[in-house]
């Protein structure tokens, strides 16, 4: 059994908890842990930086792409990072991250469009 981390990056604390938040309350993702990080890029021609905060949110592979689809409707960002890796951890922390979110068969029918 597996699960996916999704490690989204956010202009504010204020934006990282309410899109992770959001997420959880819409039992797309189990969890999430946010913390503040320093960034560098390129951006329109220029080498930018500056403070960001990360969500890392824990969620069933299943729901791949209905996390997306729900993270870039609601991240302020014209291109938003969305990285997403699947991962192994105990079992019992797997069967609860898979306990906590959509069933699969819960998945067609689930209305997340609300926030």
């Amino acid at each position: 059994m597996a699960f996916l981390i999704l490690y989204v990056t956010h202009s504010s604390e204020e934006e990282a908890r309410r899109i992770a938040n959001a997420a959880v309350s819409a039992r797309l993702a189990a969890c999430a842990n946010l913390f503040p990080i320093q960034s560098s890029y390129w951006w329109d021609g220029k080498i930018e930086s500056g403070a960001e905060w990360v969500s890392v949110l824990k969620t069933a592979p299943y729901l791949e792409q209905r996390m997306e689809e729900f993270i870039e409707r609601l991240h302020p960002y014209e291109t938003p990072c969305i990285l997403r890796w699947e991962v192994r951890a105990n079992e019992a922390y797997e069967n609860w991250i898979l306990a906590s979110v959509l069933r699969k068969e819960e998945v067609d029918g689930a209305k997340v469009d609300r926030f």
